[in-house]
């Protein structure tokens, strides 16, 4: 399996297969893996060429492209409300530990909060970096296309959730998205909001696409993509 890895200081590595990425991050006491890839089935082996200490899992969300490796874990973070997703994709291999929006994760001398993101999926999560003022977001917060259509899909809560995050930019100086560029600006969120209020108000004409025969429309909102159901139906959104 093809996949690379990228050492950005002693104690984190990026890893990039398949067009997504996931991520490893080491304390003093302990490692923690955020996503466990798509195509790659040795996520945990990886990690073990890479630090001695003590791994565990975290999943952003559970769509099928962040699980690739969770069965080598026996349990994996997750935010409860992301659980109907994760049985859907094919998860639900062992056991879970939730986390919810605020929590803290110490890893020794390195703490990592929990920040809620809903809109994607119902229980995607953001884990910001306290320490190193980086952003590891998932989805929700990327340069290319922004899936947007199928179950569980939320567009006026994927709104909300950016209005929220971008609260938070004064504590992170820039973000590593799970696909696309990375890294990307805090900016970014901002473009992002106002991409789908432009959407919202009827601005954007879509294109016609298609993935893996699933008919969709690409609205691009100049910062990026959404994917959304040809059927789409969008409330008033009120800022």
């Amino acid at each position: 399996m093809n996949y690379r890895i990228t050492k950005v200081d002693e104690q984190t590595w990026r890893i990039d297969e398949a067009g997504v990425r996931f991520f490893l991050l080491a304390g003093t006491e302990k490692a923690l893996m955020i996503d466990s890839g798509m195509e790659v089935h040795n996520a945990k082996e990886i990690a073990a060429g890479l630090t001695s200490l003590p791994v565990e899992l975290l999943n952003t969300h559970a769509d099928r492209d962040h699980i690739g490796s969770n069965e080598e874990f026996d349990w994996v973070y997750i935010n409860p409300a992301e659980l109907q997703n994760y049985g859907r994709t094919g998860g639900m291999l062992g056991g879970i530990r939730p986390v919810w929006d605020g929590d803290v994760l110490d890893l020794g001398g390195r703490s990592l909060e929990i920040i809620g993101l809903p809109g994607h999926t119902p229980g995607s999560i953001a884990v910001l970096d306290t320490g190193r003022r980086v952003l590891i977001g998932g989805d929700p917060v990327q340069d290319g296309n922004i899936f947007m259509f199928g179950p569980q899909r939320n567009l006026p809560a994927y709104y909300y959730s950016l209005k929220r995050l971008e609260q938070y930019t004064d504590r992170f100086d820039e973000i590593w998205p799970s696909h696309a560029s990375c890294p990307v600006k805090p900016s970014l969120i901002g473009e992002l909001i106002r991409g789908t209020e432009r959407l919202v108000r009827g601005e954007i004409q879509p294109e016609a696409a298609e993935f893996h025969g699933v008919p969709v429309k690409r609205f691009d909102v100049g910062a990026a993509g959404l994917l959304c159901d040809a059927d789409i139906r969008l409330p008033e959104i009120i800022a």
